[in-house]
């Protein structure tokens, strides 16, 4: 068996620094000739983005709410399959867990959770802008708060000068906690932010890559890759097997699923494509913003997650795409949206015309709604079947009226009824991760073979 070297970036906090330290190790050991995996605990799409610029490979989520946690091992293999290590980043502060009134140990999720499932070490980002010797304080409550993490070392972020980070590598030798790397205050990354976080990195690739770019050039010089690569290559071999999507029936022909990309929809998980193809689908990638027509024999409709109403004025004016949409639904093709995909589907998004699918009017709130979900399945869908029980989240600043169909898609825990469901299509505000439900996958490729079936 062979063991993936990995090790966990992690904080006290948001805003600590995580994702600008994890792409940069990335980068730097990507530039030492290094195959990287790049891992994100949680639900969150957009850190994994700027991942896979930084590795060169699929991005790759790790969460336990969505999944279950005997599959996180797994997927982890699979996801870093041919890697020579791998760097997980955290979410959140390390012991930061789901809500407990979902009825869950408030650790369930978290970093640590994950960290421990993997057999991985710790490393704890600390910014250090403000503070001297307390950071050595800060660091060991978190490396004594739960004795099954092993937090191993410390990164100091934002450090002022030689005099500051010399009086932080004192306190912390005091403590005998390590010190990996000490990253002074930079001003010449730029990872700009809106409503939902980070602007994903497929809205600006090249300022993106110039930015990781720098990241990996910064961590390269502040950080001892060495001893970090060290401490990876410690973890033992993990004895759960990797994932693999299972193989459903094969379709002939097999139909062509078509799944939106681009700036507009830039949420997904890569495990859902590789679903879709184990269960027999050809998946064809297309931009709403940018392609006029739907990829060629499509059968069937996938749109995920993203920023629509960034881009409500330029999928609105792609009215040859959104009339294409409208009749593939017409026709009863199986189309699956969330999300973005349910604004898309709206009469309007923000006043403007969008596919008209459902009898649905979009607009952006001031609102932020973020959270994991339990819910249950309300009516039969090509995803699902009526009292099925799925995971998942949401994660947006838009309302859409009705938030429910007749029929519903999904009865949620507090008891709301979401989403909608009109003939094959499925729509609502609901994420979900397919390697934690694949059934969907097989579900839904069937209902596409249907189409194409005399």
């Amino acid at each position: 068996m062979v063991a993936v070297p990995r090790l966990v970036i992690a904080a006290p906090a948001s805003g600590c620094g995580k994702t600008t330290v994890a792409c940069g190790l990335m980068a730097a050991l990507r530039a030492r000739g290094l195959a990287v995996s790049g891992h994100k605990v949680g639900p969150d799409y957009i850190d994994p983005g700027y991942h896979a610029l930084a590795t060169g490979r699929p991005p790759r989520n790790l969460d336990p709410f969505l999944c279950g946690e005997d599959l996180i091992a797994p997927l982890f293999r699979h996801g870093a399959a041919g890697a020579r290590v791998a760097v997980i980043e955290g979410v959140m502060g390390l012991f930061d867990g789901v809500d407990p009134a979902l009825g869950l140990d408030p650790d369930y999720g978290s970093t640590a959770h994950v960290a421990r499932l993997l057999g991985a070490p710790v490393v704890l980002v600390v910014d250090a802008a403000r503070a001297g010797r307390s950071v050595a304080a800060l660091a060991a409550g978190f490396a004594g708060f739960d004795p099954r993490i092993p937090v191993a070392g410390v990164i100091l972020n934002r450090v002022a000068s030689d005099r500051h980070e010399w009086l932080l590598r004192e306190a912390l030798a005091g403590i005998g906690l390590p010190v990996y790397g000490a990253i002074r205050r930079t001003e010449g990354i730029i990872t700009p932010s809106r409503h939902l976080g980070l602007i994903p990195a497929a809205e600006r690739e090249s300022p993106a890559r110039q930015a990781i770019d720098r990241m990996g050039v910064l961590v390269a010089a502040s950080c001892d890759l060495d001893a970090l690569l060290a401490l990876a290559r410690e973890t033992p071999a993990l004895p759960a097997a990797s994932w693999t999507p299972p193989p459903a029936p094969s379709a002939h022909p097999a139909p062509v699923v078509a799944v939106a990309g681009g700036a507009a929809f830039t949420f997904g998980y890569t495990e859902q494509a590789e679903l879709l193809a184990a269960a027999g689908a050809r998946v064809a990638p297309f931009d709403p913003l940018r392609d006029e027509d739907l990829p060629a024999g499509t059968a069937g409709l996938i749109l995920g997650g993203g920023f629509p109403e960034m881009h409500a004025a330029g999928l609105s004016a792609n009215q040859r795409l959104r009339e294409q949409v409208g009749a593939l639904a017409a026709r009863g093709a199986p189309v699956a949206a969330e999300c973005a995909g349910l604004l898309y589907l709206a009469r309007t998004l923000d006043d403007l015309p969008m596919c008209g699918v459902l009898d649905v009017r979009a607009a952006m709130t001031p609102t932020l709604v973020l959270g994991y979900r339990q819910a249950v399945a309300v009516t039969d869908s090509v995803l699902a079947r009526a009292g099925d029980v799925l995971h998942g989240h949401e994660f947006h600043r838009t309302a859409a009226v009705p938030a429910a169909g007749d029929p519903p898609a999904w009865q949620l825990g507090s008891g709301q009824l979401e989403g909608h469901v009109a003939g094959s299509v499925i729509a609502s505000y609901l994420h979900t991760h397919w390697a934690g439900h694949p059934a969907a996958a097989a579900r839904f490729t069937a209902a596409c073979a249907k189409v194409l079936t005399p």
